[in-house]
C-alpha cells in the first residue's frame, strides 16, 4: 500500500514548495491480490474478502430498497483457511474486495501415514514434496475434516 509522508503533520497531502514534495513509500510490487466487485453481483460459491479474510460465499440474500434507497446484501461465507463462518451486510451498490484465487490440482504419487509426507505430481512432470497429510498440523489439533481427508487419501493410496 502506498503511504503519503507528511513531514509537517498537517494531514494535508498537497505540498506548496519544492522541498516539501510528498514522498511515497511502497513495499509491494504494485500488483494487487484483490479486485473490486459490487456486492449485488456476489453469488453462492463466489470468493470475497470479509474483514481481511479470504472467504467462499455459502449464502447470499438481498433486502428490498428501503426508504433511503439502498438494497442491502446479507452475505454468509466461510474463511477458506480456517473454516470460520463470517458475515457481512452492505448495500448492493457498494464494492467488495474479491481475491484472485488460483486452484491447482495435483496427482498424489505417495503418502506416508507414519511421517505424513506427501509427494505430488505437478503439470510439468516435476514433483512437489513440501506438503504433509492434513492430520500433521503445526498448530492446534487436526479437525474432523482433516482426519476425513487423510483417511480418504490413504485409502486411495492403498487401492493403488
Amino acid at each position: 500500500k502506498n503511504r503519503l509522508c507528511d513531514p509537517r503533520g498537517t494531514g494535508i497531502g498537497a505540498a506548496t514548495m519544492a522541498e516539501d514534495e510528498p514522498t511515497f513509500e511502497s513495499t509491494e510490487s504494485g500488483a494487487s491480490h484483490t479486485y473490486p466487485q459490487q456486492a449485488g453481483e456476489i453469488r453462492k460459491g463466489s470468493f470475497l474478502m470479509i474483514k481481511g479474510h479470504a472467504c467462499k460465499c455459502v449464502e447470499v440474500s438481498t433486502s428490498k430498497t428501503g426508504k433511503h434507497g439502498h438494497a442491502k446484501a446479507h452475505i454468509v461465507a466461510i474463511d477458506i483457511f480456517t473454516g470460520k463462518k463470517m458475515e457481512d451486510l452492505c448495500p448492493t451498490s457498494h464494492n467488495l474486495e474479491v481475491p484472485f484465487v488460483k486452484k491447482t490440482e495435483y496427482q498424489v504419487l505417495s503418502a506416508d501415514k507414519d511421517t505424513g509426507e506427501v509427494s505430488l505430481l505437478q503439470e510439468d512432470g516435476s514433483t512437489k514434496d513440501d506438503l504433509n497429510l492434513p492430520i500433521f498440523v503445526q498448530v492446534g489439533e487436526p479437525t474432523e475434516e482433516d482426519k476425513k481427508v487423510t483417511a480418504e487419501i490413504l485409502d486411495e493410496m492403498d487401492k493403488g
